[in-house]
């Protein structure tokens, strides 16, 4: 049987994709409705509720939990003129403290800006993964660590010239596609390697192939009994 991880937080499944590529059964758990999720299962529960409970023994104990909290706080964006008044949750110390309730192993999946409220964090590019996106995420990892790839330099630019920040942000040699347009969608649906999402979705999400290689690190944990 297929060890099972919870994916918190787990929006469209971005996440989930990678650990079932991994080998694992994936149950997602969120606050919002998802209709397009593509785990196992999907329970519509606040994140932080849903941890609590699970310590407390009232489901299905799993291998492994995963976490991805709002980035609003973390995000540079929040710095833009019209963002820099609004007050955002900080997401991570709180979720952090939850998933150690449960004594299961954990990843915590945030933007790079993060870097500084996380544990000593691997921080993944899609450059190093054989993906041709730059779309920098960290992880923190418990009990087990994972061998962060090493990050070569971009070679495109982005979006050259005095071009919005929105789209110098998705620009086709950075994120590969300008989210709303119909063929940027289709075309970072391909470079994300996921086929499911609306773009407003892809915008939030992380590729499979992070979690893919995570889980991997994280499935030897397992099979060696829980050992370093």
């Amino acid at each position: 049987m297929k060890p099972l991880l919870y994916d918190t937080y787990c929006g469209g499944g971005g996440a989930t994709r990678g650990y079932m590529n991994a080998g694992f059964r994936v149950i997602g758990v969120d606050i919002k409705a998802q209709p397009r999720y593509c785990g196992d299962e999907f329970i519509q529960m606040d994140a932080l509720e849903f941890l609590e409970r699970l310590a407390k023994g009232e489901f299905e104990q799993p291998a492994a939990i995963h976490a991805s909290p709002p980035c609003q706080f973390y995000s540079r964006l929040r710095y833009l003129p019209w963002l820099r008044d609004k007050v955002y949750w900080r997401s991570i110390p709180p979720t952090r403290e939850a998933l150690q309730a449960t004594g299961k192993p954990y990843i915590i999946e945030n933007v790079e800006d993060a870097v500084w409220d996380m544990d000593t964090p691997a921080i993944l590019c899609g450059g190093s993964i054989g993906l041709n996106i730059y779309r920098h995420r960290c992880f923190e990892t418990w009990p087990f660590a994972i061998l962060q790839p090493g990050h070569h330099p971009h070679k495109g630019i982005i979006t050259p010239g005095r071009a919005s920040l929105s789209k110098r942000r998705h620009g086709l040699n950075g994120w590969n596609g300008v989210a709303g347009h119909q063929a940027g969608v289709a075309r970072h649906r391909k470079e994300m390697g996921i086929d499911w999402m609306t773009g407003a979705e892809l915008a939030q999400a992380i590729p499979p192939a992070y979690t893919e290689f995570i889980g991997a690190c994280l499935m030897a944990h397992i099979l060696a009994g829980g050992r370093e």
